[in-house]
């Protein structure tokens, strides 16, 4: 395959050509700028900043709102560094769509080409359940389209991930930060951004700890007692805050998944999520049992906290950390003024920058 030689593609976003291949300039001066002054793990921290990440897309030529930001910048990166991406340590996998698909076959290329040896594993890992985690462990209605994984020489991480819901039309976006995740289910987040909140199944948060633990404990269990339990379950008069746990399985489809789970006992929820097969549906019949069985209520709290068109000066959805806020413009100005781009470019992306 021809990974590290990807092509511009035909479709960008909405984005005219000539556009898109100045931000792909764009972005690899600005990327290899953060690189040399202040180091790779700055560059994930701050494409890991969702409000630095947004003033990046701005500076390369979007507006604050403007939709298929994220995927574009994100195709802009990864072509940008296609070949400057190896001189300085930092390498860009996955995408948007089928792209995103494609990212452990990207991943393991890079790392057989550039002798990353025994961290190619624990990559592979990361990007796996970073996906497995936003798009089952968390159940807010945001289908995952997008998954862009971005990883450096001496194996830091980060993610950059977006669903769509597709009846409301709000898009939601996810940013991970490997050197911050201490568990991958719980609180792995760097940042969880959208303008609209609602109730969702939530076991990565922090109360639902007795939730994945009951749910792991259950997993290990023989599938014909816990189809028992939920045939029980749908006589029952549910609180109105379960209707995201809606029993939607086929009973044939659960024992199958469950049976995988019984053979494979998981000694957690990690475990448990990590088991191919274990999707969505699955997890709700879990905490739905966990609840009943074992008293053990999953946590429903929206984790979403960043918002671009009501946070900020109202303090809400919380108050800006100025001083935090301050040092990433200074960053993105720095590297824009350090970048090796022409004299016009500069300051338009200057003046770009002056707006946010």
């Amino acid at each position: 395959m021809r990974t590290g030689t990807a092509q511009l593609p035909l479709h960008t976003g909405g984005v005219p050509r000539w556009l898109f291949e100045r931000m792909v300039a764009l972005s690899r001066e600005i990327v290899t700028a953060i690189a040399v002054e202040h180091g790779t793990e700055e560059v994930l921290a701050r494409l890991s900043d969702p409000f630095w990440f947004q003033a990046f897309g701005c500076v390369l030529g979007f507006d604050w709102h403007s939709s298929g930001l994220t995927t574009t910048v994100c195709g802009s990166l990864k072509l940008g560094l296609r070949e400057r991406g190896p001189e300085i340590g930092v390498f860009v996998a996955g995408g948007k769509g089928g792209t995103s698909r494609r990212t452990p076959d990207e991943v393991a290329y890079f790392g057989e080409k550039y002798a990353l040896g025994g961290k190619v594993e624990r990559l592979l890992y990361a990007s796996r359940m970073a996906a497995k985690v936003d798009n089952t462990a968390l159940q807010d209605g945001y289908q995952l389209y997008h998954h862009t994984f971005i990883f450096t020489q001496s194996g830091d991480w980060a993610v950059i991930q977006q669903g769509m819901n597709v009846e409301t039309g709000w898009a939601r976006r996810y940013h991970w930060l490997g050197r911050k995740v201490r568990d991958f289910v719980c609180e792995p987040h760097a940042a969880v951004c959208c303008d609209y909140r609602n109730k969702a199944l939530n076991l990565t948060a922090s109360e639902s700890e007795d939730a994945r633990k009951a749910s792991a404990q259950l997993a290990r269990e023989h599938p014909d007692k816990l189809l028992k339990e939920l045939k029980k379950v749908r006589e029952l008069s549910l609180p109105s805050r379960h209707e995201v746990l809606a029993c939607d399985i086929q009973p044939e489809r659960l024992r199958k998944v469950l049976l995988k789970t019984y053979e494979e006992q998981p000694e957690d929820f990690e475990g448990l999520l990590g088991i191919r097969g274990v999707g969505p549906k699955t997890v709700r019949a879990l905490a739905l049992l966990s609840e009943l069985i074992y008293g053990a209520p999953p946590s429903f709290r929206d984790p979403a906290r960043f918002s671009f068109a009501h946070g900020g000066k109202d303090r809400r959805p919380y108050p800006i950390d100025r001083r935090t806020y301050d040092r990433s413009i200074e960053v993105l100005r720095s590297a824009v003024e350090k970048a090796r781009i022409g004299k016009r470019e500069k300051m338009e992306a200057l003046k770009r920058l002056a707006k946010v």
